[in-house]
């Protein structure tokens, strides 16, 4: 989904509600990620309040994974919020937290995305207590415990 920003830029009080889904086909399409489970839904705020630009977004989205200690295979539901300060340029006014949008556009799709996937953990677990696998047998410690002795 691709936001129009020209007249939120130039409109103090101005708003766009947002309110998207987009599929898991789509989300697939854009890289990253082939495991969605569910499409993304996308609902939240864009607002100019005193000329300064405030995206507010709630990103919900359901990804199969596999534990990083059990390898198997698990579904999660992630529900995030997300903000940024937009800003079309104009300004001058440089910080690397703001989102620059080129031509007054914004792709809400990737900067969801993009969003997610520096949320998401650096080390996936499908369940805070895993065993995982035994490092000698590669018994499912999970399930209890392997016969190797160790």
């Amino acid at each position: 989904m691709i936001l129009q920003l020209g007249q939120l830029f130039d409109i103090e009080g101005m708003s766009i509600d947002i309110d998207e889904n987009i599929t898991a086909e789509e989300l697939s399409a854009m890289g990253g990620y082939e495991d969605f489970s569910s499409d993304m839904h996308i609902k939240g705020r864009a607002q100019n309040r005193a000329g300064v630009t405030a995206l507010t977004i709630d990103v919900s989205v359901s990804l199969r994974q596999l534990c990083d200690r059990c390898c198997k295979e698990f579904e999660r539901r992630y529900d995030q919020r997300f903000v940024h300060t937009l800003t079309d340029g104009s300004d001058g006014f440089d910080n690397e937290d703001n989102i620059i949008c080129l031509s007054n556009t914004l792709d809400l799709g990737e900067l969801a995305l993009m969003d997610l996937r520096l949320a998401l953990p650096t080390k996936i677990l499908c369940r805070e207590d895993c065993k995982g696998l035994c490092a000698v047998c590669g018994k499912d410690l999970n399930e209890g415990a392997c016969g190797c002795g160790q």
